[in-house]
């Protein structure tokens, strides 16, 4: 499996936007983070907004923020909203032109492991990349983020109970 870039720099704004909770981040800001354009950011953000993931607000002090809380964001979610297609072999795309594809075996085991690629991501979610502070101080390090106020990030969906610790 390979995700395309657009797919990745969909998942770096998530854990950017994630990072910064609340507060409002710039396209810009985003761009000069991560080192990449500008324009090809504004694509993916725009994607990001019309799937749900971020809320954008225009203006002089516009930007864009998690649309959802972090636990309710699939990885499995974001990737499937962002990828064109999932095909990796011909058969599995549109125009497919392979003679093998009526009696093909291989086709469903193909299938059948994009299925479990993204249940594996789907069991992920944005809380559990950005769950303990050390790691998401060491994020905002390597982003050079500083923030305006601490952001609330939500404990991950598959952190033991109190009850299941005492």
């Amino acid at each position: 499996m390979r995700l395309t870039q657009f797919s990745g720099y969909g998942l770096r704004v998530l854990i950017f936007a994630g990072l910064k909770g609340s507060e409002l981040s710039t396209i810009a800001e985003i761009a000069d983070a991560y080192g990449v354009s500008k324009n090809h950011l504004m694509k993916v953000v725009q994607q990001l907004v019309n799937e749900g993931f971020l809320y954008s607000r225009r203006g002089k002090n516009g930007g864009v923020r998690l649309a959802q809380d972090p636990e309710q964001i699939t990885i499995g979610s974001v990737v499937l909203a962002m990828e064109p297609s999932f095909g990796v072999a011909e058969c599995m795309r549109a125009g497919n032109d392979c003679a093998l594809t009526p009696v093909c075996r291989l086709r469903n085991k193909l299938n059948e492991a994009n299925r479990a690629f993204l249940q594996v991501l789907d069991d992920v979610t944005l809380a559990d990349i950005l769950a303990d502070k050390p790691h998401r101080d060491t994020l905002r390090d390597l982003l050079q983020l500083e923030l305006a106020q601490k952001p609330r990030v939500s404990a991950p969906r598959h952190a033991p109970s109190v009850a299941a610790r005492a």
